[in-house]
């Protein structure tokens, strides 16, 4: 038996897993700190042991045997930011016949860590399988493998196999995390299957538990299986939990747009653009965009464009002016309409604009006006020049 502290390798092993799932995006965590942050997350997962009591696996005993130094020398080269070094060891201990299941899992977990750091992911996952075939880890470092392993497949696009690592996970370890069932209903929306995403996120909806953005994955799966009013529920109750996030109130004020309850997404957005909180082109066009599809609302929509130009936050392109246009238009004020419809006719590709605006000149007996912006017309293109040709052939001033 190796002199050294298996007690060591076992609280390492849970920790490897923590700094996998800490990491963002690949980057290796500061040198410095990686010591540390093992230490830290070691002493978190050790509250792991209850949490996985009820899985179907029986955690093997295992220690380190022979390979003890070699361990305790990869790890020491590690906090040294030696990982080419730390690889070779752990690639040695993972080939060598001498080396228990103990060694070999927590070897190939600890190359798994080295992999992911220097941004190989097609190597961090083929260790990561290895330390799950070696079967040699406790609970918790076990299923903390098969967690990261699912995740990383997912994010390389590889659904069919992240779902059966999750479901595997969630079948074995029996732990009931909220967290697995977030990330299984992520790959069934990945894969399009929408109902069944929807089955399994509902359950997060009375113990969330720690599992983030379950809310957003779930208004995902409820859109694309048409259930706008559960979209528009959900949204509420994200917007009710959090009154000042700008982000929650533009996510219900689009719910409320899908499902056809535009009134209540006008009052969200004007609640939004009263507080100075519209600050986006975007954020903008959606307000007015929306008045312009609720009955008597053209002048505010006309009024929330002027003032979205005055201020610079909405662009100043063919657009806005357009919309501008037929909201001053349909709201009975011809004058601005007009004006409107002078700045967007030479921002638009074809005719059609400066055609309208001859249109509208002509009911207004602006004869003169009206045959130029027909000139207009047909010289920057039209499908239908004969309306253009008519406008110009009138008589009058």
């Amino acid at each position: 038996m190796t002199p050294f502290s298996t007690r060591r390798f076992s609280a390492l092993s849970a920790a490897i897993v923590g700094v996998l799932l800490l990491s963002s995006g690949g980057h290796a965590l500061a040198q410095s700190e990686r010591a540390r942050d093992r230490q830290e997350q070691a002493a978190e997962a050790t509250s792991d042991a209850d949490r996985y009591a009820n899985a179907t696996r029986k955690a093997p005993k295992g220690q380190a045997g022979r390979a003890g130094r070699k361990m305790e020398r990869m790890i020491d080269l590690y906090d040294d930011a030696k990982n080419a070094e730390a690889l070779a060891i752990a690639d040695e201990i993972i080939a060598a016949e001498s080396s228990n299941a103990y060694e070999k899992a927590f070897s190939s977990q600890f190359a798994a860590q080295l992999a992911f750091e220097s941004d190989d992911t097609a190597a961090a996952m083929r260790y990561l399988v290895q330390a799950l075939e070696f079967d040699g880890l406790d609970n918790p470092s076990h299923y903390g493998v098969m967690w990261m392993l699912a995740q990383l497949q997912l994010q390389e696009e590889q659904n069919e196999a992240a779902l059966a690592t999750v479901d595997r996970l969630i079948s074995e370890s029996n732990a009931n995390d909220p967290q697995h069932l977030l990330l299984k209903g992520q790959v069934l929306n990945r894969m399009e299957r929408y109902p069944e995403a929807v089955a399994v996120l509902e359950q997060l909806s009375a113990n969330p538990g720690t599992a983030r953005n379950w809310q957003s994955e779930l208004m995902f799966a409820y859109s694309e299986t048409d259930q706008g009013q559960k979209v528009a529920a959900l949204a509420e109750r994200m917007a009710a939990d959090a009154p000042d996030d700008k982000r929650a109130q533009m996510n219900l004020a689009a719910a409320y747009q899908q499902a056809d309850m535009l009134e209540k997404s006008a009052e969200v957005l004007e609640r939004l653009r009263s507080s100075g909180q519209l600050t986006e082109d975007r954020e903008y066009r959606q307000l007015y965009s929306t008045y312009l599809n609720l009955e008597g609302k053209e002048s505010v929509a006309a009024a929330v464009i002027d003032e979205g130009l005055a201020k610079g936050v909405i662009k100043a392109d063919f657009q806005a002016y357009q919309a501008l246009a037929q909201a001053h238009y349909f709201s009975d004020n011809i004058p601005a309409a007009i004006e409107a419809y002078k700045k967007a006719a030479p921002l638009d590709d074809n005719g059609d604009t400066y055609l309208n605006l001859a249109k509208v000149l002509w009911q207004e007996d602006r004869i003169a006006e009206a045959r130029e912006a027909a000139r207009q017309a047909k010289s920057k293109g039209l499908d239908r020049p004969k309306e253009a040709d008519q406008i110009i052939a009138l008589q009058g001033n």
